[in-house]
């Protein structure tokens, strides 16, 4: 092995989505990194569905914007139509979506990392950790480096001990066809890590010039300017569309017939599947009585006429998925230019990983993405993002960046991942956050954009940007707590649009924007002297003053939790030593080494009972301590 001659602050593993915002959030901060991929053609892979966002999902990116993350300008600037998804539900779980041409996608990031300063990159396969003393040296490569460095964020996707199903034929590899890593995996069980198997699937891609749209219903792009970026224009996209089908009967039948011909029922897979996205033939047995499931054609790219079937992910052979695709209305002629395959890979039990990301046992070695048991690229470069900020953090001798469950979606990510652990693939949803009133898309600028500052992922420019953003939101919110509007004909005609009650006096003008369906941007014509909002502002001031009450109240709710979060747990606690707490509780607590007494609280099996033992327990230790201290 030759060592390399240069040394780093942090390397990373990995090119996909966790990979490139570990390695630019750590870069960006001062630290020198080395990124090393495998294939640097795959960096910001799209393997999957190419789009980015839904419910919150779309709250990720947003807040990885606000912290001085890359996805979203990627997102954006790759956009082929965006749109609002849950509008007619609360502002809580509001959300963009954005279907991204994958080429532009992956370049945008490549672009990003090949220009960052104090980043190099590099292909090569990684296969070993250098480990020494309990803490991370460096990796060690096929082609016979071994890199220095203080610290490692391991971030290979679902390359590690890749093998993908189609049918009876299964093959060691990574997805669409890409080299696995199949060394580095018995490296992570060497160094004492515990690993598992997951998988998950993908669908058959289709020739769009062999589908018959005009006969389906399509879904364009927003009309008014969207983006996920905190920093950038809205845009209107043109030109693109999704098409919605279903799946009939005879779809049902051709699954059913062949459902022995699957790798699931043949028992070749040990992985579990995604519980939140399951394959069209999981629907069939797990559904019977539903007739038919809806399905979305959606482009992959402006550069080819490749066309993804979203909900319709399977690994039956392919001439069951060409049966089963032409079974699909508008996809009678369709030709298969992909077939859909079932991918199962090597995942590090997250238990063992700290709420920063770091193993527990190996000093500096950090993990994110796929390999920690999430599933889906939002919820990569979230982990990825906070990886790269705690590896620099920890390089520079500062505490780790931990967001609490009531600060941001990528909390709640994290807190699950390392409380409660996942034997399947994690994905974010809204109904994880119980505090989701307050973590919304319009105000991840003001939740996280001051954590970003404080790391150095937010320099001047944007930092100004936004006390400008916030100077007028706040002072239009005084505006109309302030001003008064009187009745007249036009405005009395614009409520009565929305069929809300006429003003019959003058009125606040607040008052009248916490009426349920009237907007910002009904009033804003009426008041005088000032400027206007943007569209994007004035959402944001609308949600805090028609939902004042309950956000007041939820953030009463979070006052009272912070209470259990501000209790430290020592991180060599005896649990043995605390009688009359369950054995279960016990095992498990000693396992995970909560850093908090509401953390305790969150892990699965732990009794609101052992909680309260543990809190009297800790009692018994304080009040020890000063005795102690005096003999």
């Amino acid at each position: 092995m030759i060592l390399f001659e240069k040394k780093y602050d942090c390397i990373v593993v990995g090119g996909g989505h966790a990979g490139c915002e570990a390695a630019l959030a750590a870069a960006r901060m001062g630290m020198a990194v080395l990124q090393l991929n495998l294939f640097l053609d795959n960096t910001g892979h799209m393997p999957c569905n190419p789009s980015i966002g839904g419910p919150a999902k779309g709250h990720l990116v947003r807040e990885g914007s606000a912290l001085g993350g890359e996805q979203a300008e990627a997102a954006d600037s790759s956009a082929m139509l965006i749109r609002w998804l849950n509008t007619s539900k609360g502002p809580a779980v509001q959300a963009l979506r954005a279907q991204c041409d994958l080429r532009e996608y992956a370049a945008h990031f490549l672009l990003a990392i090949e220009s960052q300063k104090n980043l190099d990159v590099r292909q090569e396969l990684v296969t070993d950790l250098w480990v020494e003393d309990g803490a991370v040296r460096g990796v060690r490569t096929k082609y016979g480096y071994t890199y220095g460095g203080r610290t490692v964020i391991l971030a290979p996707g679902t390359y590690l001990s890749g093998k993908v199903y189609i049918g009876t034929e299964s093959f060691f590899s990574g997805p669409l066809g890409q080299i696995p890593s199949l060394d580095l995996p018995a490296s992570l069980r060497t160094h004492g890590l515990e690993m598992g198997r997951i998988r998950t699937d993908t669908t058959p891609r289709l020739h769009l010039d062999t589908l018959d749209l005009p006969s389906l219903q399509q879904q364009g792009s927003a009309e008014k300017p969207l983006a996920f970026s905190l920093w950038r224009e809205g845009a209107v996209h043109e030109g693109y569309f999704c098409y919605l089908t279903r799946s009939t009967q005879e779809t049902h039948d051709v699954i059913r017939e062949n459902l022995s011909r699957s790798p699931l029922s043949m028992g070749w897979m040990e992985g579990a599947g995604p519980r939140y996205c399951p394959s069209i033939e999981d629907k069939v047995l797990r559904f019977p009585e539903k007739e038919s499931h809806l399905l979305f054609l959606e482009p992959v790219s402006r550069g080819n006429k490749e066309v993804y079937i979203q909900n319709f992910s399977t690994s039956l052979p392919l001439d069951v998925q060409t049966a089963m695709v032409r079974s699909l209305p508008g996809c009678e002629r369709a030709h298969i230019t992909r077939p859909g395959y079932a991918i199962e890979y090597d995942y590090v039990n997250p238990l063992q990983l700290t709420p920063s990301l770091e193993i527990k046992k190996i000093s500096g070695l950090f993990c994110a993405g796929q390999i920690n048991g999430t599933s889906g690229y939002e919820e990569a470069a979230a982990q990825g993002l906070l990886a790269g900020v705690n590896a620099a953090l920890k390089v520079r001798g500062e505490d780790p960046l931990i967001l609490s469950r009531s600060e941001a979606y990528m909390g709640v990510l994290v807190d699950d991942l390392v409380t409660r652990g996942t034997q399947e693939p994690y994905r974010m949803l809204t109904s994880r956050c119980e505090h989701r009133l307050l973590l919304r898309h319009d105000n991840a600028d003001r939740r996280l954009a001051p954590l970003g500052r404080k790391t150095g992922l937010l320099g001047d420019e944007k930092w100004n940007f936004l006390l400008a953003r916030w100077k007028r939101i706040d002072g239009e919110r005084e505006r109309l707590e302030g001003v008064r509007l009187s009745p007249s004909d036009e405005l009395n005609s614009e409520l009565a649009a929305l069929d809300s009650a006429p003003l019959r006096e003058p009125a606040l003008a607040g008052d009248l924007l916490r009426r349920p369906r009237v907007p910002y941007s009904l009033i804003s014509p009426f008041l005088p002297g000032g400027e206007a909002l943007s569209e994007d502002e004035g959402h944001a001031l609308e949600v805090e003053i028609k939902y004042g009450g309950y956000i007041d109240r939820q953030r009463r709710q979070v006052t009272r939790l912070e209470k259990m979060e501000e209790v430290l747990l020592p991180g060599d606690l005896d649990y043995g030593a605390i009688k009359g707490l369950l054995a279960e509780s016990r095992q498990k607590l000693a396992k995970v080494r909560p850093r908090t007494l509401g953390q305790a609280g969150r892990i699965s099996g732990v009794t609101p009972a052992d909680i309260q033992l543990l809190s009297i327990y800790l009692n018994s230790l304080r009040r020890r301590e000063p005795c102690e201290g005096t003999k």
